[in-house]
């Protein structure tokens, strides 16, 4: 009688350690799956901002070279690639 409560307590801890380990491996799974993705975004957005920051020195040198010798033909792109203010309510 011992030897089977005890088979039976034995049984029950295998069958709960087997699942939570399985649930422990989907999680792995599902959060290793997320995390790719997050680091392809970031690295987008790493590019988009390395981007972004080239054509700032562009248009700073655009604008130096400008005013050294102006141009009204590049006066008038630098004129039209200028960033407005935010409209404040």
């Amino acid at each position: 009688m011992k030897s089977e409560m005890t088979n039976a307590i034995v049984t029950f801890a295998l069958g709960a350690f087997a699942l939570l380990g399985l649930i422990f491996a989907l999680q792995i799974f599902f959060y290793t799956r997320d995390l790719r993705a997050l680091q392809v975004h970031a690295f987008e957005a790493q590019a988009g901002l390395m981007r972004v920051q080239q054509l700032q020195a562009v248009v700073i040198d655009a604008t130096a070279f400008n005013q050294k010798s102006p141009n009204p033909e590049l006066t008038r792109i630098l004129q039209m690639t200028q960033t407005k203010p935010a409209a404040t309510k």
